[in-house]
């Protein structure tokens, strides 16, 4: 299984993309495209961990992918780094406000390019992380509150009603609703009453 950080690489000249790919190829898994419209079905079949997005690209520019990809919540998390020819301070600003979480101009000195891409990897990565803790937070806390309430129970049998309706035993009603284990004993009163049980039947022999 490989567990490297996965990039994607949009440029659509092959040369920048080799570049990139043999400096980066060590510490990542490289995926290429060469035009808007492949990087967006890139990133839907990938879900990579960043792109590294050219703007001046035909049919479609790096601007509007980034729209796109942002747009859409399922990527709208994925880190966006441009990398790019044009080195106006008007066009960073755009590419910033468009959802960018950086912008580089070419040439790029590479070691500045792997430090950036690092950072932005380690970012993503630990954001990943406190998403995933609260979803499991959110889990706990809804079956908490499954258990919250009154629970209707039989005041003979002590078995209690479901969501369904339906009659069932106490413990089956709460393993359904919580990661509660049982480990089944038996209480002084209830071993009593079976030894009497028991030696009844000894004594009708």
């Amino acid at each position: 299984m490989n567990d490297k950080p996965r990039i994607l690489i949009v440029d659509d000249d092959p040369i920048n993309i080799q570049l990139l790919a043999k400096a980066l190829q060590a510490t990542y898994d490289i995926c290429i495209a060469t035009n808007g419209f492949d990087a967006i079905d890139q990133v839907k079949e990938t879900s990579p961990d960043l792109l590294i997005l050219d703007v001046m690209m035909p049919d479609l520019s790096g601007f509007d992918v980034c729209k796109i990809i942002k747009s859409e919540e399922a990527y709208a998390d994925i880190p966006i780094l441009f990398l790019t020819a044009m080195g106006t301070i008007e066009s960073e600003i755009t590419g910033l406000k468009l959802g960018g979480i950086d912008y580089l101009t070419k040439p790029v000195k590479i070691d500045l390019l792997e430090l950036r891409v690092r950072n932005h990897i380690e970012l993503k990565r630990r954001n990943d992380l406190v998403i995933e803790q609260r979803d499991q937070l959110e889990a706990a806390l809804k079956r908490i509150k499954q258990l919250e309430g009154i629970i209707p129970i039989c005041s003979y049998c002590k078995k209690v009603r479901d969501d369904k309706s339906t009659w069932t035993q106490l413990e089956w009603y709460i393993a359904d609703h919580t990661d509660a284990l049982f480990s089944h004993g038996m209480c002084p009163e209830c071993f009593e009453v079976q030894m009497e049980v028991v030696r009844n039947l000894l004594q009708a022999k």
